[in-house]
């Protein structure tokens, strides 16, 4: 049986980040998949890479040797069949413990070597999600978050696998919004364009997670 790690990088563990990552995960169990999802914020301290590089010598070669929080992570990662990978977008950027976990995830496997980039031989299907207060619009071509998402694409499907992209824009950030003095915002809008289109990223991040079990993503 296949085995999905599915890692909500979202501070909140009952928002828009984590239901996409949590459906993609049952998209993953509907296929026959066992799947485990891990609140990244729900863990201990942990830190992003700290250049130490013992990642890149002696039997440490291509694991992450700083040992914390994230340590059982990576190695949870290191021997699973498929990756499912959330976060917002705060400030234009992936949240700080994405960031962590993705320094040390892909750093590990690093070579600097030209003829031997990647020492990862363990190549996985990935799904990275983000979601994001900008409508979709800013994230397709010509958008200003169009780089963000292909960065992340670009690197984890050089280094880890095959890497699909899933984004949530537009989101309704909170229940009541009248709690707060947003004018920027039309919580009618925002509410209607939740109740109408979120639950068809829902459906696609499970029909996405399926696919991770069922011969993963082309590169």
């Amino acid at each position: 049986m296949k085995h999905i790690i599915a890692v909500n990088a979202s501070p909140r563990k009952d928002w828009n980040t984590a239901a996409l990552v949590r459906a993609a995960a049952e998209g993953a169990r509907t296929s026959g998949a066992e799947a485990e999802v891990i609140d990244l914020y729900s863990l201990g301290q942990f830190t992003g890479c700290i250049s130490c590089f013992g990642c890149k010598t002696g039997n440490n070669r291509g694991r992450c040797v700083c040992r914390d929080a994230l340590s059982e992570v990576l190695e949870k990662i290191r021997s699973c069949d498929g990756l499912i990978l959330g976060t917002p977008n705060y400030l234009g950027e992936a949240t700080a413990g994405f960031r962590a976990l993705y320094e040390r995830l892909v750093f590990q496997y690093i070579t600097y070597n030209t003829e031997r980039p990647n020492c990862n031989e363990h190549h996985i299907p990935v799904l990275f999600i983000m979601t994001s207060n900008a409508p979709d619009e800013a994230y397709q071509q010509g958008g200003s978050f169009q780089s963000l998402v292909r960065k992340y694409q670009g690197a984890l499907s050089s280094f880890i696998g095959p890497t699909e992209v899933l984004v949530a824009g537009d989101t309704k950030q909170v229940s009541d919004y009248s709690r707060f003095d947003w004018t920027f915002f039309d919580p009618a809008a925002k509410s209607a364009r939740h109740d109408a289109v979120f639950p068809e990223k829902i459906a696609l991040a499970e029909k996405l997670g399926a696919k991770l079990t069922e011969g993963g993503y082309v590169d």
